[in-house]
């Protein structure tokens, strides 16, 4: 399917099936997480399969909300599950070519991520709880340091190809020599950190305070509220790391929807994922926490790097 042109019936339906997948598979790839911190820790943990439950038992939950909270606080949780499969709908990531180009532009999916960040956020300031409001202003401030080096790093790969859809930038990174291979080197640097960071990992996040730290908008959430918020930001890991993958690591991927050649392209996904997310954990639990005042000292150093990819590529390096 021509990137440019309106989809059909059967790649719609594709990529509808395709970011239903991701959110029927988002509580898998959290739990992975929890095994292998389980494991560095050297204890049993919780098993793969308990996000499962976990959710399972809040859906069947009544959801409470303050008395005091708005609209914001009641919406949040539908706005962060339908951003993500909006992004997650349009990543060509077992196909060469975006499956849903109409929200596959690079532009429009960091404005659906900044748009989960900003609910997020909102939602805890509109729930009138000081510790939610706490967690709020942590986010903004988080968002604020890492989402320029995602943006810069992923424009400078749109600059590199020549466009900002995201299936064109997978199928030249795929079918094109590099031309600038430092450039795209210090751009996949500076994408793989942002990712790290918007996957909600230590020392940005801490599985013993994430109340105190990154889900502070979370604390006044119960029942099936907490429960489409949990797969709100399960879905969020995935997309994220899919979105790294559909731009830095494009390779192996159908051509057609046909199922010779999706099965192996599904696999060879499928064995992606579980690259990265183990080495998401291991480097997340080989991490101390460091106090959310100095994270900038973290940040900034990799904000010198997208930078530095801007100006290598315009010196055509």
């Amino acid at each position: 399917m021509p990137a440019l042109e309106m989809p059909s019936s059967s790649w719609i339906a594709f990529a509808v099936a395709q970011a239903l997948a991701m959110l029927l598979l988002a509580p898998l790839a959290t739990g992975f997480s929890r095994v292998v911190r389980a494991k560095i820790h050297s204890r049993k943990g919780p098993g793969i399969l308990q996000d499962y439950r976990d959710i399972n038992k809040l859906l069947r939950r009544q959801s409470v909300a303050p008395a005091n909270s708005g609209a914001i606080f009641r919406v949040m949780p539908w706005v962060l599950v339908i951003t993500m499969l909006l992004v997650g709908m349009a990543l060509p990531t077992v196909t060469a070519f975006s499956p849903f180009p109409i929200s596959g532009d690079v532009i429009t999916d960091i404005y659906l991520l900044a748009i989960f960040r900003f609910f997020f956020s909102l939602a805890g300031i509109d729930s009138n709880s000081m510790f939610a409001g706490m967690g709020s202003s942590r986010e903004l401030t988080l968002g604020v340091l890492v989402e320029p080096i995602f943006m810069l790093s992923i424009l400078v790969m749109a600059l590199i190809v020549g466009s900002t859809d995201l299936g064109i930038i997978s199928q030249g990174m795929q079918t094109q020599e590099w031309q600038r291979p430092l450039t795209i080197m210090l751009a996949g640097i500076a994408c793989a950190f942002a990712v790290f960071v918007e996957m909600g990992k230590l020392p940005f996040d801490s599985a013993e305070a994430e109340q105190e730290l990154q889900e502070g908008p979370v604390t006044e959430y119960s029942g099936s509220a907490l429960a489409m918020v949990k797969l709100g930001l399960g879905l969020k890991q995935l997309v994220v790391a899919q979105l790294f993958l559909a731009i830095f690591i494009p390779w192996g991927k159908a051509a057609s929807l046909d199922m010779i050649s999706l099965i192996p392209a599904v696999i060879i996904l499928l064995l992606k994922l579980f690259v990265v997310f183990l080495l998401a954990a291991l480097l997340e639990n080989s991490m101390a926490r460091v106090r959310f005042l100095n994270m900038h000292r973290t940040v900034f150093p990799v904000t010198a790097i997208a930078v530095l990819a801007l100006v290598f590529f315009i010196l055509g390096w």
